[in-house]
């Protein structure tokens, strides 16, 4: 191998490209990926979609003779606390695992590892429940999970541990597969299919109680097993593994040196603005948008605004991948992008509050303007060698996800200091959206990079 120069960075090591798979069978790992975030998409949001429901029923001793706001507000706190922060963390602990193992072992036996994982914590999530501590199960007493509302917090981070694994590795795996001039056309398809299940999850929760719904996406999980066996690994996995390339999955490589860290730490930030819009003011806008001015009784929908943001976000994925590559550059389409996701924050905290047919039109374009979801996760496996390719693109999106643990505890902080809901979730804002701009000067242009090397 030669060595070669990335952009003036870091030095990096070329190798030849095996002869590929033939189209046919990459089209058919692009179709798979696409599938296999869509139940990604379907079983990371299913909490969000039916937390109200099935919180109310889960601490229904709890909430007895509390007033509708006192009511509210456990029922706020404790969703913070099963998703924005156990999920999170659950995303975070599992994208640093598959990642290195995608790495070291292969992107296939993550992605086998991944859905087993969150396909089983799914199913077991439909029957929590309070055990009597002298029945037949009363020894998880003993080990604190003896109470429904425990139960669910352990399945919600194993479900976060197993999803972590499934866009990383399928991302890698595309972006290998594919040309350098299809690679973001294919990405783009796995984004933009990948967020409906967001929507099928909102339709699928309107028509099952929760529990069933839990289980709906435990069996979509164990559905793509079978798919998963005809995909291919990928090839540049397989030289580097041959070849015995050093420090393949060697996780603190991306911190040093600091030019490396720099692109690594740029790379998340850029996405952070996403998870925030989704996290806080789309999940929570039962609590921010009557502090707006909206009145009680037009009260949205957290569920039914999750699903009219992922409408946006799917159009949006869709035109931020495609402006990459008409524009032949990931960062001019993330610029534009981050331009209108401050657009739209303005008008969430001016306009949407007028009624609640202005409410989900300003969600739906605030979905669409943080739609660039397709452009981070391509420019997260582009800026990386294929010995730290998987890692860093494992890694990074469940960071950024993780960023919800933050952004939506901070928002919950001031809540409590402030004691209003939208003046909180305004000092997030303007704290988050200037990081991300700035985040976009430390990404290296990627478009049409040529991903056949290693990091030194």
């Amino acid at each position: 191998m030669s060595n070669q120069s990335a952009s003036g960075q870091n030095h990096e090591q070329t190798q030849r490209a095996p002869d590929g798979p033939s189209s046919r069978v990459v089209g058919f790992v692009v179709v798979v990926a696409a599938l296999g975030y869509f139940v990604d998409i379907f079983d990371l949001l299913l909490f969000a979609l039916v937390r109200k429901a099935s919180l109310t029923e889960v601490l229904a001793a709890q909430l007895v003779g509390k007033s509708h706001e006192e009511a509210d507000a456990l029922l706020a706190s404790s969703g913070i606390w099963l998703d924005n922060i156990l999920q999170t963390t659950g995303l975070l602990v599992g994208g640093l695992v598959w990642g290195v193992l995608a790495d070291r072992r292969g992107r296939m036996s993550v992605l086998f590892g991944s859905i087993i994982a969150y396909s089983l914590a799914n199913l077991l999530n439909a029957a929590v429940t309070d055990v009597a501590p002298d029945g037949p199960l009363g020894f998880l007493h003993a080990i604190g999970l003896g109470s429904a509302i425990n139960q669910y917090g352990l399945l919600r981070f194993i479900a976060g541990f197993g999803l972590a694994g499934e866009l990383g590795a399928g991302i890698t795996l595309v972006s290998e597969l594919v040309s350098r001039e299809r690679r973001g056309f294919a990405t783009t398809v796995v984004a933009a299919v990948g967020i409906l299940g967001a929507i099928a999850g909102y339709f699928t929760t309107q028509f099952v109680s929760w529990r069933t719904a839990f289980v709906i996406g435990g069996c979509l999980g164990l559905a793509l097993l079978a798919l998963r066996i005809g995909v291919v690994e990928s090839g540049l996995f397989i030289r580097a593994e041959r070849m015995h390339v050093h420090s393949r999955g060697a996780f603190w490589k991306l911190f040093w040196p600091a030019q490396r860290l720099r692109r690594y730490v740029s790379t998340v930030l850029i996405a952070v603005p996403i998870w925030f819009v989704v996290g806080t003011l789309v999940k929570y806008c039962d609590r921010i948008m009557p502090s707006l001015g909206l009145p009680a009784e037009e009260k949205p929908s957290p569920a039914k605004a999750i699903m009219w943001c992922y409408i946006g976000l799917a159009a949006g994925d869709l035109l931020s991948g495609l402006a990459s590559q008409w524009m032949r550059s990931r960062r001019r389409a993330i610029v534009v992008f981050h331009a209108l996701t401050l657009v739209a924050v303005i008008l969430y905290f001016t306009v949407a509050a007028h009624s609640l047919t202005a409410f989900y039109a300003v969600i739906t374009f605030a979905g669409f303007a943080s739609g660039y979801w397709a452009v981070f996760v391509t420019i997260t496996a582009e800026q990386f060698g294929t010995n730290l390719r998987a890692t860093a693109a494992t890694t990074a999106p469940n960071i950024v996800r993780w960023s919800a643990a933050w952004t939506g505890g901070l928002w919950l902080a001031l809540s409590s200091h402030t004691g209003v809901a939208w003046h909180a979730a305004a000092i997030v804002a303007a704290i988050v959206l200037p990081i991300s701009f700035i985040a976009t000067l430390g990404v290296r242009e990627s478009y049409g990079a040529d991903l056949d090397f290693n990091e030194e």
